[in-house]
């Protein structure tokens, strides 16, 4: 054992402590629902599933932690045939009641996947409700001719399927006619007018896309999301499976992304564009088809896209709601991925819900990079999308799809999961979903039944050992998170006019992969914004229109409050959304525009009298020579602010900043209660934070919150130069809960700030481990001297189990004056449960691995007990090595992170147990003074 000098400053124990012991005292932490708790995407393979197993499944989940199950679908396990369930079928209703009556005991909700798989489809849809594509073919003519011509589509395979739509004949000369009327039987029969005429044929195809991972009874066509009739009709087999077998509906319905490929029509969109846009767009082919993207073509796409985009907000998402609603459920959608308007169509279901998809890399300090992981292609920009939706709406969940191919199946820990879910949690994220759990039977041999993409939160990983330490911080977050409402500074406006009017491809869709082509410069502005210390929601035009002044504020039809509008840079915008917008700014608001005033109003039809509309707003604009400069001018009760550093012009607002994000690089999320305001604070970058940091709220009293051990205490706070600054201490990856109050707080003890003393003891010798739980079974004790990975161990399982390894030490504490003391494991792989004494200390799982030990510690001899968990990977490397057959599920099995199948057997040993030296560092209490 040795005492060195400590060089290197190490951040103060208080939030840098992760255990799951008991604290001394606890204040004000907010109940503990079933809906602040994580909930799971829950796969039945092949809907194969059982009583005894359900029940064994959903009270282990429930002993650890979890909330609620959302049950999906999907194919099923290779020679299960024969217990294979058929979706909606009275046996798979009674395994639904059963699941809804153990979840309920259990305190539990059920959610439910209103498909298998994904997208919505299944054999209740026909051909005709079928996913439809637009398919055009085209003839030439010359005046004098008599055409008798087949008009079909030249796929042989559409040809039984696609019915003719339009057949419109264009001459050189610029007429436009209809000559629809003279096919048939799929002939043409048409004398042709004087002149060059190009004929354009539309027919009405399907992309024949079948439900994607389908399982047993919902494999069938994909349904036409436009179609209100297809739509109705589907949810109809819901309605009668519930109704016939005298099941509740579940506590909610779930719609995965929209993942519909191909799908860019439906017959009535011609009918419906006339109504909505005013003139026919079958009249605009040549220019609808245009290659060369000029403004009459662009605009004329913008018109299509619009349309779209409304047909599936009214007839998909809106009467899915309206019907879940009339059975007692709720809805959640994943918007992304549609052809909409993602803030609309987020705000119309009950719970909008994002998704994280890869890993994302804030250089934390100490954080375990693995080379087998993809980019998270969710940043903070995206996943605000659904955020947004749900604070101007008024909802009060904002869910995720957490945690998608974070990294390669099996290479998954705890410690990566937490960033990812921290920077979900500062996006507005408060209900989450891990992707996922799959239901396998008791009896099912190691590693059980599995879903092809990670990650796998399920027994079968032995990171479920320790994860119910990590479902208590999700839910002492989320149980803060879901409190009060949201307090953003600004609204943006979502510029999808000039998203629709710029992009190239006719069919446009906002998927996750592709929004960096779609949006860049929303993106750059709603990042450019959030570091310059603001927060904020987007708003989509619909939205304005509802949006007023409450005493100098702007509020939204949900209630929300926001201190200004801010429009980035937007070129095209409806004549009375800037109108709206002029007059808010009348009636006390503030309105921002960066970079320009809005140029003109998007679309093609009736274009004149629009722009007339939108001069007549646009001249009411205060005057400004250039953007180049920050200008703020009075309109009436309100004031237009320009400029084009957003900094700078948003500074013009008056709002104050949140100087933890721009000095000191943390993220957080604020939000208003009855007596203040709460903070979620996170440190995802590679330093920690240790000082006075300024609030952009003011506040006489603070508490803090450590989520990690529900340690509590009152914030040091003060007064600066006008500013409200509390005193805060987190390291890189940490994270804490600021409670702010306008009056006094609560009586609560203070909070316990640290510093930790220039020496430390290094517990360097005379370790031994032996096997706790192993597989496979390592049995005796072994001297290791120093704390190292058990893969280096001269065994020849060690380089190929997966367990739990206890590292034990019997030391001698030296008379050292200290107030507290860390406990620092340093590389732990993968998390750890720790006792000194005989006495449970705590759990760490994510870094930095330290634990507050002060209070296990006696004068003299002491031991302690380190239980360390691995990952699964050198386990199932080795099986594929040994040729052991343990992919056995159906349609796509198992495939890596670049969905391609291959073996694990080439995979190195991954790093297991203490990797570092352990070291006890004696700490002294910090006086925190005004």
């Amino acid at each position: 054992m040795d005492i060195t000098p400590r060089f290197k400053h190490i951040l103060p124990v208080a939030f840098i402590c992760l255990t799951t012991a008991t604290p001394l005292f606890s204040q004000s932490w907010p109940e503990i629902t079933a809906e602040s708790r994580p909930a799971t995407r829950w796969w039945w393979l092949g809907s194969a599933v059982d009583t005894a197993n359900l029940t064994y499944n959903l009270e282990t989940y429930a002993q650890a932690g979890l909330g609620g199950v959302e049950i999906t679908p999907i194919y099923g396990v290779q020679g299960n045939d024969a217990h294979e369930i058929p979706f909606l079928s009275p046996d798979w209703m009674r395994m639904l009641q059963h699941t809804r009556s153990e979840c309920k005991r259990l305190g539990m909700e059920t959610d439910m996947n209103a498909g298998t798989g994904w997208p919505f489809g299944g054999p209740m849809i026909s051909l005709e409700n079928a996913a439809t594509k637009a398919i055009f073919r085209e003839y030439a003519a010359k005046g004098g001719e008599r055409l008798r011509t087949a008009i079909e589509a030249e796929d042989r395979k559409q040809r039984d399927v696609a019915n003719l739509s339009r057949l419109m004949a264009f001459s050189d000369k610029g007429e436009r006619i209809d000559i629809t009327s003279k096919v048939k039987n799929n002939r043409l029969d048409w004398t042709v007018p004087a002149g060059n005429w190009r004929l354009i044929a539309l027919f009405c195809g399907k992309t024949f896309q079948q439900v994607k991972r389908a399982a047993p009874g919902g494999e069938g066509y994909v349904m036409d999301h436009f179609s209100r009739n297809a739509v109705k009709q589907y949810f109809a087999t819901f309605e009668q499976a519930f109704r016939e077998n005298k099941v509740p509906y579940p506590h909610a319905f779930f719609n995965d992304s929209y993942e519909v490929y191909g799908a860019d029509w439906t017959p009535g969109l011609l009918d419906e564009f006339v109504r909505r846009r005013g003139y026919r767009l079958e009249n605009y082919l040549p220019e609808f088809l245009n290659p060369v993207r000029t403004d009459t073509t662009a605009r004329i796409l913008s018109d299509y896209r619009e349309t779209l985009a409304e047909l599936l907000l009214e007839n998909f998402t809106r009467q899915w709601t309206e019907w879940a609603h009339r059975g007692g459920s709720l809805t959640r959608n994943q918007a992304h991925g549609s052809p909409g308007n993602l803030i609309d169509l987020y705000a119309t279901v009950d719970i909008p819900e994002c998704e994280g998809f890869g890993l994302s890399r804030f250089h934390i300090e100490g954080l375990r990079r693995d080379s087998l992981t993809r980019k998270n292609d969710s940043d903070l920009s995206m996943l605000k999308y659904a955020s947004s939706a749900a604070h101007i709406a008024g909802k009060k969940y904002t869910s995720s799809e957490t945690f998608t191919w974070l990294t390669e199946h099996f290479r998954t820990s705890l410690s990566q999961c937490k960033p990812d879910m921290d920077l979900m949690f500062v996006s507005g994220v408060n209900h989450m979903f891990f992707h996922g759990t799959p239901y396998s039977p008791r009896e099912a041999e190691w590693p059980g039944w599995l879903f092809y993409a990670s990650v796998n939160m399920s027994p079968t990983n032995s990171i479920w050992k320790d994860a119910p330490a990590f479902f208590d911080y999700i839910a002492r977050c989320q149980s803060f998170l879901q409190m009060g409402k949201p307090d953003n500074d600004f609204l943006v406006y979502l510029p999808v006019y000039d998203m629709w009017q710029e992009a190239g491809e006719r069919f446009l869709a906002f998927d996750i992969h592709k929004m960096q082509q779609r949006a860049p410069r929303f993106i750059h502005a709603i990042h450019t914004i959030y570091e310059s210390g603001y927060d904020v929601d987007y708003i989509s035009d619909n939205f304005i229109r509802s949006t007023g002044i409450k005493n100098g504020k702007l509020v939204t039809s949900g209630g929300s409050l926001y201190k200004a509008l801010v429009v980035p840079a937007a070129r095209y915008m409806p004549a009375d959304i800037l109108s709206h917008l002029v007059q808010l700014a009348k009636e006390g608001a503030t309105i921002v525009f960066i970079g320009n005033y809005p140029e003109d109003v998007p679309g093609f039809g009736d274009l004149d009298k629009r722009r007339r509309h939108f001069r007549q707003a646009w001249d009411k604009l205060p005057k400004t020579a250039s953007f180049s400069e920050t200008a703020t001018s009075s309109l009436q009760k309100g004031r237009i602010i320009t400029g084009s550093d957003y900094a700078l012009t948003l500074q013009a607002c008056g709002v104050a900043q949140e100087e933890m994000k721009t000095r000191f690089g943390l993220q957080c999320i604020r939000r208003s209660n009855a007596t203040g305001h709460h903070y979620f604070i996170t440190s995802l970058q590679d330093k920690g934070v240790d000082g006075w940091v300024p609030l952009g709220v003011q506040a006489n009293a603070a508490i803090l919150y450590d989520p990690m051990t529900k340690e509590t205490g009152t914030a040091g706070i003060r007064r600066n130069e006008g500013k409200t600054e509390v005193y805060l201490q987190i390291p890189s990856g940490g994270s804490l809960i600021l409670q702010t109050f306008t009056g006094e707080a609560p009586d609560c003890p203070a909070w316990k700030y640290i510093q930790e003393q220039p020496v430390s003891i290094g517990l360097d010798h005379d370790w031994i481990l032996n096997f706790r739980d192993s597989e496979p079974a390592i049995p005796g004790t072994f001297v290791i001297d120093r704390p190292a990975s058990w893969t280096t161990l001269d065994h020849p399982d060690a380089r190929r189990n997966m367990g739990t390894a206890r590292y034990s030490l019997t030391f001698r504490l030296p008379e050292i004056a200290a107030d507290d003391w860390i406990l620092d494991l340093g590389d732990v792989r993968e998390s750890a449960r720790v006792h000194i004494n005989g006495q449970p200390a705590g759990t760490v799982w994510a870094v930095p691995f330290r634990l507050k030990v002060g209070d296990y510690l006696v004068p003299g001899v002491n031991r302690i007990d380190v239980d360390v968990t691995n990952l699964p990977a050198n386990r199932i490397a080795d099986y594929d090595r040994r040729k052991t057959v343990w992919r056995i599920f159906k349609e796509i099995n198992m495939v890596n992170l670049d969905y391609q199948q291959k073996q694990y057997d080439k995979w190195e040993p991954m790093p297991s147990g203490l990797n570092s030296p352990v070291r006890l560092i004696p700490v002294a209490t910090k006086q925190v003074s005004p």
